[in-house]
């Protein structure tokens, strides 16, 4: 069983950055696109970036020129570096990987921009 686990989150101030990890906790497997995803309580879980196996991106307009995802595959890790933080982007970041047939999601990390 794939399991994910990400790292990384925590409190900053608007403005600030923060880095994402995202890896697999065993095993030896190739993943497909890579994803990272946000939730705020109530609301439905929001794409914020992808990458593929090729390192072609794609992003939310709402983290678009702010945020960047990038890939290990050597690691098979997923980063996400977040730049220029608001109090928005406060949310439960969680990855996802495309591996086989199956996605796997990680258990999620808090990110809470606040003064």
């Amino acid at each position: 069983q794939v399991q994910l686990v990400e790292s990384g989150g925590g409190l900053v101030q608007p403005g600030g950055s923060l880095r994402l990890s995202c890896g697999a906790s065993r095993g030896s497997y190739r993943c497909n696109t890579m994803y990272w995803y946000r939730q705020t309580p109530g609301k439905q879980r929001e794409f914020v970036a992808a990458i593929a196996t090729s390192g072609r991106t794609n992003y939310s307009d709402s983290v678009k020129g702010r945020f960047t995802i990038s890939r290990d595959d050597v690691q098979n890790t997923v980063a996400l570096q977040m730049n220029n933080l608001t109090p928005a982007d406060t949310a439960v970041y969680y990855c996802k990987a495309g591996i086989g047939f199956n996605d796997y999601w990680g258990q999620g990390t808090q990110v809470t921009v606040s003064s």
